[in-house]
């Protein structure tokens, strides 16, 4: 195992708004590969243990939702909230949120968190095999920074939110000294 120093390739299964699809539903699939994300771009990452769930929805995604635009201010083209959910599931959560400028991207299968060395189990509350919470600056598909909650381990009997909020990573991008643990991450490539 090695440190990451550059995200992972993978497919995400997105869903996107397409009139040309008949019905109520006017969804259709579409591939969004890693490359189609991050090359070119500086894109602040948080992932979380799952959509509308008690932190989550209260304070992880509004924060970063509410200071949108201090991020834009500070550069970062694009916030992405990633979590081990199917497409339905985020939209249906983006939604409730009122998610405008966050983009709520699902990892349906898990597969960009277990190659970042995120996934952990989280059978304990029902949930299965779900994203640790961390955040991470990327740019140009190169891990800048990242910020990865303490007590990694699979069925842990709480939830750490302390270093992968919008205000830390706020302030690693205007220069000052967060608090907290930053620490590199260890991939399972396989």
């Amino acid at each position: 195992m090695g440190v990451i120093e550059t995200v992972p390739s993978v497919v995400f299964k997105t869903r996107v708004r397409d009139e040309s699809v008949p019905g109520p539903n006017p969804y259709r699939w579409q591939d969004l590969t890693t490359e189609e994300i991050f090359k070119g771009k500086k894109v602040v990452v948080f992932s979380l243990p799952g959509a509308f769930t008690p932190t989550c929805s209260s304070n992880h995604l509004p924060r970063y939702e509410e200071l949108y635009n201090e991020f834009k201010a500070s550069g970062v083209d694009t916030i992405i909230c990633l979590s081990v959910n199917d497409a339905f599931v985020m939209f249906q959560w983006g939604k409730q949120q009122e998610a405008k400028n966050v983009f709520l991207l699902p990892d349906g299968s898990g597969e960009f968190t277990r190659k970042m060395g995120m996934l952990v189990d989280k059978s304990n509350l029902g949930f299965g095999m779900r994203s640790w919470r961390y955040s991470m600056l990327v740019d140009n598909c190169k891990v800048e920074k990242i910020f990865v909650e303490s007590g990694f381990s699979d069925n842990c009997p709480s939830d750490p939110f302390e270093v992968s909020d919008a205000d830390t990573m706020l302030a690693y991008l205007k220069g000052d000294k967060p608090s907290g643990v930053s620490k590199p991450v260890k991939a399972f490539i396989g």
